[in-house]
């Protein structure tokens, strides 16, 4: 739970590369935490590996259409 703590795109980057080993962690809440649209296009790509996160909140993050769009297109990939 990591909600309003200001991480950034740096904070999502850092989270995104150990989303990628991840086999433990099902939610994550990043709600309030501006990660912007680099931001989500890392979390993202981890998402592309990652099978075990179940629940992902990215709520008011500024994302816009460009981050919203790399998250689509890694959720089709995700088996």
């Amino acid at each position: 739970y990591l909600y309003d703590n200001e991480i950034g795109a740096d904070g999502a980057k850092a989270i995104a590369e150990a989303l990628c080993d991840n086999t433990i962690l099902t939610e994550l809440n990043l709600a309030g935490n501006g990660i912007g649209a680099d931001g989500a296009k890392a979390i993202a790509e981890a998402l592309r590996y990652n099978a075990t996160l179940t629940t992902l909140n990215l709520y008011d993050n500024g994302i816009g259409f460009d981050g919203a769009k790399v998250m689509v297109e890694a959720l089709r990939d995700n088996t």
